[in-house]
This record gives C-alpha cells, sequence and structure tokens, in this order.
C-alpha cells in the first residue's frame, strides 16, 4: 500500500507539473500579444501618426491634426488592452485536474475498500 501511495503522489505531482506548463504557456503568449502589440502599435503610430498630421495640417491648424491623430491611437490602444485582458483571463494559476484528483486520492485514503 505504501508503494502505491508513492506512486500516487508522484503522478499527481507530474499532474501539477504538466498543467502549470500548460497554463504558463497560454500566459507566455497573452503577454507575447501584449508586447507585440505595444511594439507594433508603437512604429506605426509614429510613422502613420507623422503623415496624418502633416496631411491633415493642410486643412486645419497642425495643434487640432495632431490632437486628432492621438484620439485614433487611443481607441486602438484600448481596443489591444480589451483583446489581451480577455487572452489572460483564460489562464487559469491553479491547476484544476490535479485539484480534483487530490480529492479523489483523499477520499480513497479514507475509504480504501470503496
Amino acid at each position: 500500500m505504501t508503494s502505491d501511495l508513492q506512486t500516487l503522489l508522484r503522478q499527481e505531482v507530474e499532474l501539477a507539473k504538466t498543467e502549470i506548463r500548460e497554463e504558463g504557456a497560454k500566459a507566455g503568449k497573452a503577454a507575447g500579444m501584449y508586447g507585440g502589440a505595444g511594439f507594433g502599435g508603437y512604429m506605426v503610430a509614429l510613422f502613420l501618426s507623422l503623415a496624418a498630421v502633416f496631411g491633415l495640417a493642410n486643412v486645419m491648424d497642425a495643434g487640432w491634426a495632431a490632437l486628432i491623430v492621438a484620439a485614433v491611437w487611443a481607441v486602438i490602444a484600448a481596443v489591444l488592452y480589451v483583446m489581451g485582458r480577455s487572452r489572460m483571463r483564460e489562464v487559469s494559476p491553479k491547476p484544476e485536474q490535479t485539484m480534483d484528483t487530490l480529492k479523489e486520492d483523499a477520499q480513497w485514503a479514507r475509504h480504501p475498500t470503496k
């Protein structure tokens, strides 16, 4: 019985490691999306903003043109933030499957004949 219990505990530890690795990969992908969105947004915003400001400056005052362009990029940044946040909420910090099997193991240990 002792060796069975040791094997069971080893299996539970391996399951927990696997679950944590999977959730870490999800979190890493979400963080990569945050970083990629930030850098890509910065580069695009920089060059397109300059072009838009110079283009609008032909029609209106340059200060107003810059303000309009900045407002557009603020909306884009908000959308990217919401998308990243929703991805991050999908990440579960605790190993659900391991918790369930540990509860089952505890019940079995209390009543091994059931």
